[in-house]
């Protein structure tokens, strides 16, 4: 078991382990599902997409259009933040 604190901002770290098993990098958007008493974290990552492709019948449209318009919304967050 790995335990994690949480700050007085609701933040927690998740390890560098766990991190670089599951692909996990700066930017990585989680999925957060509460489950009863539990929280279950599911990085959205392209591999996770990829697995997702199938579930809708759209021969990966779906998924395509998704990462495509992450992109897009990392080169504007990039962008952003060379400004700064």
């Amino acid at each position: 078991m790995t335990m994690a604190i949480v700050t007085t901002k609701g933040q927690i770290v998740i390890p560098s382990r766990i991190r670089r098993k599951l692909n996990i990098k700066k930017g990585t958007r989680l999925c957060i599902e509460e489950k009863g008493d539990q929280l279950i974290l599911q990085p959205l990552t392209v591999d996770y997409y990829e697995k997702m492709a199938g579930v809708l019948k759209t021969k990966g449209k779906g998924t395509r259009a998704i990462l495509e318009e992450r992109a897009r919304e990392k080169e504007l967050e990039d962008k952003k933040w060379s400004k700064s």
